[in-house]
């Protein structure tokens, strides 16, 4: 038991004393006398301290999890990158010197914001390529749902990167991939 709990504790074993010692001079005071009216005010003391003890007693009934929680959608490992977009991206510097490595090859996951919407995607860092923070590149981006993204990511649209809490990069977007595959008229 920690110091608080057990002065916490004492405060509640103390009010319930004053509390019976209240009702007991109640009960010798005569009706309309100081003496009933000071043990009266000694039980209202006693009020504040039920709402603590009912909120520990809710706080100690166990609360089933919710079942019916829909399992957060990722990425199919089995399919091949997909790239939707070509973008150039910043990422900002570390925080710590002995993290400002460079960024490796291969997949990264994180929220494409803008403004105050977010859609999930991941970029790829070519093979055999590698960058270091605060210097832009022109990367290829996939994103989870890009029938909801796509709209939104036009040429010229700056955005943020997200990961966790933690907004990792700024970003610009440069083309569709479909619209510098599309054969020219």
């Amino acid at each position: 038991m920690t110091t608080i709990q057990a002065r916490r504790k004492l405060i509640v074993i103390l009010l319930l004393c004053v509390a019976v010692g209240g009702a007991v001079l109640r009960h010798l005071g005569a009706p309309g006398t100081t003496l009933r009216d000071v043990g009266t005010l000694l039980m209202l003391l006693w009020i504040p301290v039920i709402g603590n003890v009912v909120a520990w007693l809710v706080g100690k009934v166990r609360r089933k999890p919710v079942a019916d929680a829909a399992p957060a959608a990722d990425f199919d490992a089995a399919q091949p990158f997909r790239p939707q977009l070509q973008v150039e991206l910043t990422l900002r510097p570390a925080g710590v010197p002995a993290e400002d490595l460079p960024i490796a090859e291969g997949e990264h996951h994180c929220a494409f914001v803008i403004g105050n919407e977010g859609f999930s995607g991941k970029w790829q860092v070519p093979e055999g390529g590698s960058f270091r923070r605060g210097t832009p590149q022109a990367l290829q981006v996939e994103f989870l749902s890009p029938e909801l993204a796509l709209p939104k990511f036009r040429p010229g649209v700056v955005f943020r990167m997200l990961v966790g809490e933690a907004f990792i990069g700024d970003g610009r977007v440069l083309q569709s991939i479909e619209a510098a595959t599309a054969p020219a008229a």
